[in-house]
């Protein structure tokens, strides 16, 4: 008996449709980072991109719990002497919401190449407008 493996072109891709309207970030994070990585599907191989689609809205209205909105910081390092940047997530939300989305998503798929080729398929809006009505995208519900 073989152990299977899900080949590229094998895998049939679907797109999602989730709504970030007060809703935990975490929680949408898992969720997208799961459909993104195909974790739910029965032909689920660890080194082959098998997710599907996912397209999260209202990401402007995303919650965080406790202070985090105040406490947490991300910060970069852009190689030089003084070159630390850090901002809390309220001065993130005010220049870029999705952004917030965005970094929560990456953190939880793999670090690697395939990490990379996965999260291109993730898409951030902050409003419930999206140009991907041509998709017919389904619903997710948290």
């Amino acid at each position: 008996m073989k152990t299977f493996s899900a080949k590229a072109q094998e895998i049939e891709r679907q797109w999602h449709v989730i709504d970030a309207d007060g809703q935990v970030l975490g929680d949408v994070a898992v969720a997208a980072a799961n459909l993104l990585r195909g974790k739910g599907k029965p032909l689920f191989t660890p080194h082959v991109d098998c997710g599907d689609f996912v397209v999260i809205i209202n990401a402007a209205k995303v919650r965080l719990t406790g202070n985090k909105e105040e406490d947490k910081t991300y910060s970069s390092y852009s190689g030089y002497v003084g070159g630390m940047k850090r901002e809390s997530v309220a001065k993130v939300r005010r220049r870029r919401p999705e952004l917030i989305v965005e970094r929560a998503v990456k953190g939880m798929i793999p670090h690697n190449r395939l990490g990379r080729q996965i999260f291109r398929k993730l898409k951030v809006y902050n409003d419930a407008n999206h140009p991907h009505e041509a998709q017919q995208a389904k619903p997710y519900e948290l």
